[in-house]
């Protein structure tokens, strides 16, 4: 004998059944969403931490050849001056560009779990809205 259908919550049951089963698929999409930026995420992360060496690296290189095209700069021949500077200003605009691509990452990598963060207040959104 089905209890269920006798008392009439046989209804009430099935809509408890889909809810429960939709919950179930909505929670494994978030899930799957949430794995997909945190790989973006760790790609960001390796990209920072090797443009952080890479500027850390040509910090060293820009000041010392820096320090040489200065004291270049004293020397006899004015050949020695120019060639000194060029490959200063060469390492100095190499150093720029990969700090401004350190902080462009840096900015990126403050968006993190962002569409994970959405999903998640659109069904907050709707739950509120059920209930």
């Amino acid at each position: 004998m089905n209890w269920l259908s006798l008392l009439g919550l046989e209804a009430f049951a099935a809509r408890w059944r889909a809810n429960v089963i939709e919950g179930a698929i909505a929670a494994e999409d978030r899930l799957e969403l949430a794995r997909l930026e945190w790989l973006d995420q760790k790609q960001r992360l390796q990209q920072l931490l090797v443009l952080m060496i890479a500027v850390t690296g040509l910090t060293v290189v820009a000041l010392v050849l820096l320090s040489t095209a200065v004291l270049v700069h004293f020397w006899e021949s004015p050949h020695r001056v120019l060639v000194a500077w060029i490959v200063a200003g060469v390492w100095l605009l190499a150093w720029c560009s990969a700090a401004y691509k350190l902080v462009s990452v840096m900015r990126s990598a403050g968006n993190a779990f962002a569409l994970t963060r959405r999903e998640l207040a659109q069904d907050w959104r709707d739950i509120k809205e059920r209930l």
